[in-house]
């Protein structure tokens, strides 16, 4: 068996540790009914290599881990291994194949469809392959002309819920990890999957429900990956947890992920991960719980948390309630307040602009945003008591705050809504009559803004993004890799970006202020280019002094990526989408 991991070096240019196809490695080894090979694009591996690879080792099955922007990769590669003289048996997986299970098996009739967890699904393909099951019994399949049951029958894509619970073992194989650190990429775990809560905008059936992995496990497998680190002590020891929710609704949760912490800061990493905002802030809980919860937070920073990602995703409560985020702008206020205040290391994510949101919501979304009242000091001499009182105090607040717009601490700027295939969100916008063409590819519908000035910014906002999208991945990798004070410089060249973007964000809401909703888009459209032509040549000017006073400084081969994407994206012209093919309409 043969498993590849897909990739586009353009877009994405340092790399990951290759969680999907090492845990898929792991559960097939442990049958014992074959002999195992990874192939990862991230580290050099091209689709000419892939298929050469194929030739000359023939193996029985491929295996194919394709995410978003990666179809074209997957379906250069599955039609090579469909027109071979013997083809071998594909197995495609992914979130992105997930959605899209009926295009590939119109266009692929001897496909299998991955739709969940893989581990599982990859096992019993081995046992089905030398006989022991029939293709029915694999759990977790699709293919074409499946009865209900195990697959389901090609036409809309359906998906299962996973049993997450069922799979306690999230481990991977170690083959690639020394190869990934070679090329300055960052080791990954997970140690739950699945989510407590069902989004909008996120389609669930692939995923899964919370579950927690085997924690008895971890300390054997981060004595497996220190040793892996030791032959490369030029890059941070950071553990980068790639669950949805770290800490999960268990009863046992915070005991658990406190265990989890000590067990990754014992073998000597520090580590990073996500969760819901409702683990620091819940108005259905009291106040005893918001000091043990707060309690539990500083236990994770002294116990190597270098990093928590949360999903606030907007300040607004009724896009909140739009997005059954089941959080309010005031309790993502609270939280923000109460995790800066207690010295918990933070980024945010932030949905900008949503095709149902009127020019009302923009306006507020801008005005949380710009908050400079959200991010406070840490405060290690006050108690926790002290610090949940006074986070919901004004004059508290007032003494301690940073000064810092609360932008500075959003992950990715000028972020859109994107509606995905299946997704409770976009079936909304289906309702309002705003959808058009389908975009398989990337999983999604293309759809229209119910204020067509919000549908003109968010385009162009996205065409902003990709600008600058590689020179800011690479960026927020090299921030993934380094400790200390160069840590800090390459995040502060990243705010120079959001400062740009928050500028930009404030002009469009100007435009929209002056324009009609009967105004004409084109005329509207101009103006916005015009002011997005003046921001980057202001952001030319104060990105490139503060990249190239930071290259000095970095490591040699740290220093040679950033400067070969520094002058990529001074070199760039015209604006232009990174999935131009497949952009998703406004």
């Amino acid at each position: 068996m043969l498993l590849v991991a897909l990739y586009h070096p353009e877009w994405f240019p340092l790399p990951r540790f290759p969680l999907a196809i090492s845990d898929l490695a792991r559960a097939a080894r442990a049958t014992l009914l074959g002999q195992i090979r990874l192939m990862d694009m991230q580290l050099g591996v091209t689709l000419p290599d892939v298929r050469a690879t194929v030739d000359l080792w023939q193996p029985d099955i491929v295996g194919v881990s394709a995410t978003f922007g990666q179809h074209d990769l997957m379906i250069d590669l599955i039609d090579h291994l469909s027109a071979l003289p013997t083809p071998p048996l594909v197995v495609a997986g992914g979130s992105l194949t997930a959605r899209n299970e009926g295009l590939l098996l119109d266009r692929y009739p001897n496909l299998l469809v991955a739709r969940g967890a893989g581990e599982p699904t990859i096992a019993d393909v081995l046992s089905q392959y030398h006989g022991d099951l029939r293709l029915p019994e694999i759990r977790g399949i699709g293919y074409r002309g499946a009865p209900r049951g195990g697959g389901l029958a090609i036409a809309r894509q359906r998906t299962v819920g996973v049993a997450n619970r069922a799979q306690t073992d999230f481990l991977p194989e170690l083959d690639l990890l020394d190869a990934t650190l070679d090329h300055r990429g960052v080791a990954q775990l997970e140690a739950s999957r699945g989510c407590t809560n069902f989004c909008s905008f996120c389609p669930r059936g692939h995923k899964g429900t919370w579950a927690g992995g085997n924690t008895d496990r971890l300390d054997w497998i981060m004595k497996e990956i220190g040793e892996v680190f030791d032959r490369h002590p030029e890059v941070s020891r950071t553990m980068y947890l790639v669950d949805e929710e770290a800490i999960g609704a268990d009863p046992d949760a915070a005991a658990r992920v406190q265990t989890l912490a000590e067990t990754i800061h014992a073998a000597g990493f520090r580590w990073e991960s996500s969760c819901r905002v409702d683990q620091v802030v819940d108005p259905t809980r009291d106040r005893t719980w918001h000091v043990e919860r707060a309690d539990m937070w500083r236990h994770l920073v002294a116990h190597g948390l270098r990093r928590m990602l949360f999903g606030v995703e907007s300040g607004v409560t009724s896009i909140l309630e739009r997005f059954n985020k089941e959080t309010t702008g005031e309790q993502n206020a609270l939280a923000i307040r109460t995790l800066s205040a207690l010295g918990v290391p933070t980024r945010f994510t932030y949905i900008t602009f949503d095709q149902l949101m009127n020019a009302s919501e923009l306006a507020e979304t801008h005005r949380f945003q710009a908050r400079t009242d959200l991010l406070l000091r840490p405060l290690p001499q006050l108690s926790v008591a002290d610090i949940i009182d006074g986070v919901r105090d004004d004059a508290f607040v007032a003494e301690h705050s940073t000064g810092r717009p609360f932008y500075t601490a959003i992950s990715y700027m000028l972020v859109s809504m994107e509606c995905l295939t299946g997704a409770a969100y976009t079936r909304g916008v289906q309702t309002a009559g705003l959808t058009g063409a389908a975009r398989p590819a990337l999983g999604r519908i293309d759809a229209r803004f119910a204020d067509w000035r919000i549908g003109v910014c968010s385009r162009n906002s996205q065409l902003w993004i990709d600008r600058h999208f590689a020179l800011d991945y690479t960026l927020k990798s090299l921030e993934k890799i380094l400790d200390g004070l160069l840590r800090h410089h390459v995040r502060h060249a990243r705010v120079v970006m959001k400062d740009a973007a928050f500028t930009l964000l404030t002009a469009m809401l100007t435009l929209i202020d002056t324009t009609r909703v009967n105004g004409v888009a084109e005329h509207f459209e101009l103006r916005l280019r015009s002011v997005m032509e003046e921001q980057l040549a202001a952001l030319d000017t104060r990105m490139s002094s503060t990249v190239e006073a930071l290259i000095p400084q970095l490591p040699a081969e740290s220093a040679a990526v950033l400067q070969h994407e520094l002058h990529r994206w001074r070199h760039t012209e015209g604006w232009r989408l990174i999935n131009a093919a497949e952009a998703c309409g406004t």
